[in-house]
């Protein structure tokens, strides 16, 4: 269907395209249309002014507008009319008495001009084939024989007045074309306004889902820090009994010393004594001193604990530097020596 001329709609001259669309060309331009309408306006002042130029029906004439153009760009079907005539075509009012009398099936003319509240559209036949070539249309719309009837009488249902066109339309490239060949269409043009909203619909989907493809990314960084926070627990649970042997120290140096800061000790049976917790000390560590000589192996030197250091030092510190295994041992040994002390001193006293 591209061999067919269709002027889409430009503001309100659907005059214009309505023209041009049945002429199958760019006949006429909004100036020329405008022209047309100035003169039909001077040919009705001059018939008002025959019954006087100062009788009130004309003074009332020169003050409304101009009912054959507006500066939307509508014309009327007066205008339209005068067009046709220099190319020799008439208007004949489709449902008028005239016509219908001569009982002629729509089939055999060749074209309609359609027109409601101000909008003109053609219905032209190129070729063997009929055409909606409505400017408000984003393209030509194929009309079947059988369906061009039911067509125009919905249009007229809908409150459209049909114009037959009488006469030789100028020769166009398409109805030669589509002489010798029959088109197929798949799809049917869509209204222009429709277009716009789905373009529009389109243009606001499409940061729709560059939204949800930044969710989607949020997503798999959520999974790596879940991942990331799993591993770590692993790691707390592995250095949980070193950080219980840690609090024991301290609540055992805070329990000796609020021991030493009272006259009388404690004897609840909730509260263990000084002596208790030092029998309880020393018995933990013979255990884990035995477990660790067991695992020696002579002749070899001591392998490094399975257990994986909690030093908040540096991997990797040189092997001059205490352990934290040493550091604890070295302050249950210090522990261990101050209650020994406090002990001492209370029997002094």
């Amino acid at each position: 269907m591209e061999s067919i001329f269709h002027e889409k709609q430009e503001g309100s001259l659907c005059a214009q395209h309505c023209l041009n669309n049945l002429l199958q060309g760019e006949y006429f331009s909004p100036v020329e249309l405008s022209s047309i309408a100035h003169q039909l306006d001077e040919e009705e002042r001059m018939r008002m002014a025959e019954g006087g130029v100062t009788s009130e029906d004309y003074r009332t004439f020169l003050q409304q507008p101009s009912g054959n153009m507006d500066d939307s760009g509508f014309f009327s079907i007066q205008v339209i009319s005068n067009a046709l005539k220099v190319w020799g075509l008439e208007l004949i009012l489709f449902n008028s008495p005239e016509y219908q009398r001569l009982r002629i099936d729509p089939i055999n003319e060749r074209s309609f001009i359609c027109n409601y509240k101000e909008h003109w559209f053609t219905v032209r036949k190129l070729g063997k084939q009929w055409f909606n070539l409505n400017s408000l249309l984003t393209g030509p719309e194929l009309i079947s024989d059988t369906y061009l009837a039911l067509f125009l009488a919905q249009l007229q249902q809908e409150g459209y007045s049909i114009f037959v066109v009488k006469g030789d339309l100028p020769d166009c490239e398409a109805d030669q074309l589509l002489q010798m060949i029959r088109v197929q269409q798949m799809q049917r043009p869509k209204l222009i306004g429709e277009e716009l909203a789905q373009l529009k619909e389109q243009r606001v989907q499409e940061p729709v889902l560059e939204a949800n493809d930044g969710l989607a990314m949020l997503d798999e960084d959520e999974e790596d820090l879940q991942r990331a926070l799993a591993l770590s627990r692993q790691d707390i649970d592995v250095e949980d009994e070193e950080a219980d042997l840690r609090r024991a120290i301290q609540l055992s140096m805070q329990g000796s010393s609020r021991d030493k800061s009272q006259d009388t000790p404690q004897t609840s049976s909730t509260h263990l004594t000084s002596e208790e917790l030092r029998k309880r000390r020393e018995a933990y560590f013979e255990k884990q001193q035995q477990q660790r000589q067991q695992q020696d192996v002579p002749g070899q030197l001591p392998q490094p604990c399975d257990r994986p250091s909690t030093s908040s030092g540096p991997r990797g510190s040189h092997p001059g530097a205490m352990s934290e295994e040493d550091m604890l041992r070295a302050a249950v040994t210090l522990s261990l020596e101050t209650v020994r002390n406090n002990f001492k001193a209370e029997g002094k006293k």
